[in-house]
């Protein structure tokens, strides 16, 4: 009679237990997954808050949401700011080079002393030096001065181009931040589901162990079983302690990229359930053909790199110089200077162009050509390679993002086929049908099952990402 009441007693205890590993499972394979990710949550809250100040401790964590992350990351990341800084120094270059085409105007501030000679009366001459106008000269006068040449023309043409190539780049640079916030966001937010999956499958496990041992006692399995459960358990508590590192590991290098001082009391968003849509593959090529930074980068440096021979190639053109003249250019800083004959008008003006023409230079302009000509030569085969490049980056991130789509049904049919499975197993287990081995491969197929599920979602954002580095939003 009391074997008998033991039985009853434990029978019960394994249909309860059955039906809460039941619950759990489909609570999980609900879209929302309330109940595995609020355990989620709150072993992450507490796992990541381990080892922090008081004070830190006390105030509640920030929320962070995959948005914020990027807003964040774009103000931090040192790469992405070189970008930027880059395409700003490319616009100066530009800005400057459209100044050189305009005229200048500068006025100018002189005093030039000659020393003198005593002669006799009657002759003029009172210099010793030829080269100026006399014993004391002062030019106070503006100055409007004017370069015109073949090389400044072309070299405003080719720091347009190269402002265009920058901003492509500082583009590039964009795509990749979002490509890297999104691996790094969603990596903690898998790790956190993981960690919650090896608490979950500790709590089964140790569940298990606690129901051999009370079948053991009512002579009903062999003691084989209660060691298996036993080694199961521990198993599980070291799958347990291994989710928990990595779940610190990847909070911290979140914590890196979206917090100008370290930082870890925050929490993520888990929106994994709501996979973005793929666009079909005809669109996705037109947007790659119009948006991708990559290939206008490419397009830009060998538009540069031509200009760069033109530029090179206008060193064997006449160089036009203009200066005007207006202002005091006299013996006495005056305006007007009175002479035996009258007063003298000082203020007035004078013009001056000078054609510089190039004859001889040791082949140094020849050798600028030749330099520039194998530079566009070299940016012609990457504008090659980039275009091929991008088909190829194109039909590869494509088939990876639809092949990661494909996969998430599968995935999710896996992880409940694997709960139920568990579920029917256990109860075979109870009535005597099924070997604690079975109960074993159950539960370790629905753990791997849940983490393949988890591990499917991240790689569909993260291949969303990747290819959105070609095409930019859709």
């Amino acid at each position: 009679m009391k074997n008998h009441f033991m039985r009853v007693s434990v029978i019960t205890l394994l249909l309860v237990g059955a039906a809460v590993s039941a619950k759990i499972a489909a609570a999980q394979s609900t879209p929302n997954g309330s109940s595995l990710f609020a355990v989620s949550s709150q072993s992450g809250s507490q796992s990541n808050t381990q080892g922090q100040p008081s004070a830190a401790d006390s105030q509640a964590p920030t929320v962070i949401t995959l948005q914020d992350a990027l807003q964040r990351a774009r103000k931090l990341d040192p790469t992405y700011r070189t970008a930027l800084t880059a395409a700003g120094v490319a616009r100066e270059d530009h800005v400057q080079a459209r100044a050189a085409l305009l005229p200048g105007v500068s006025y100018n501030n002189q005093y030039l002393y000659t020393q003198g000679l005593s002669l006799p009366i009657g002759i003029t001459t009172d210099t010793r030096y030829i080269a100026n106008n006399g014993v004391h000269e002062y030019i106070s006068q503006g100055n409007a001065h004017e370069v015109i040449s073949g090389t400044q023309f072309a070299d405003f043409n080719r720091t347009s181009a190269a402002a265009a190539a920058a901003r492509a780049n500082a583009e590039v640079a964009a795509r990749g931040l979002v490509a890297t916030v999104v691996k790094t966001y969603y990596a903690e937010v898998v790790a956190r589901r993981k960690y919650a999956n090896a608490q979950l499958a500790a709590d089964e496990a140790n569940h298990f162990f606690e129901l051999t041992q009370k079948l053991e006692q009512g002579g009903e399995v062999a003691h084989s079983d209660v060691i298996k459960a036993q080694l199961t358990a521990n198993d599980a508590q070291r799958t347990l302690r291994d989710a928990q590192l990595v779940m610190d590991s990847t909070h911290l290098e979140l914590a890196v990229l979206v917090f100008p001082t370290f930082n870890q009391n925050f929490s993520t968003v888990d929106d994994l359930r709501l996979p973005p849509p793929l666009p079909p593959m005809q669109e996705v090529e037109q947007q790659a053909k119009a948006k991708n930074p990559e290939l206008y980068a490419a397009m830009q440096a060998a538009r540069v790199a031509g200009l760069e021979v033109l530029s090179a190639k206008a060193g064997y053109l006449p160089t036009l110089t203009l200066d005007y003249f207006y202002g005091i250019d006299a013996n006495h800083f005056a305006v007007n200077t009175t002479l035996p004959e009258g007063i003298a008008h000082n203020l007035g003006y004078s013009a001056s162009a000078t054609l510089n023409i190039p004859v001889w230079n040791w082949g140094a302009t020849q050798s600028k050509v030749r330099q520039s000509e194998l530079r566009r030569e070299q940016a012609q085969v990457e504008l090659s390679a980039a275009q091929r490049k991008l088909i190829a980056d194109l039909k590869s991130l494509y088939a990876e993002a639809e092949g990661a789509k494909i996969q998430l049904d599968i995935l999710q049919q896996s992880a409940d086929l694997a709960a139920e499975s568990f579920r029917l197993t256990t109860l075979r287990y109870q009535s005597g049908e099924a070997t604690a081995l079975e109960v074993v491969d159950a539960q370790n197929s629905l753990v791997t099952a849940r983490n393949n599920y988890d591990d499917g979602e991240a790689r569909y954002r993260l291949a969303i990402a990747n290819l959105q580095t070609l095409t930019g939003a859709f």
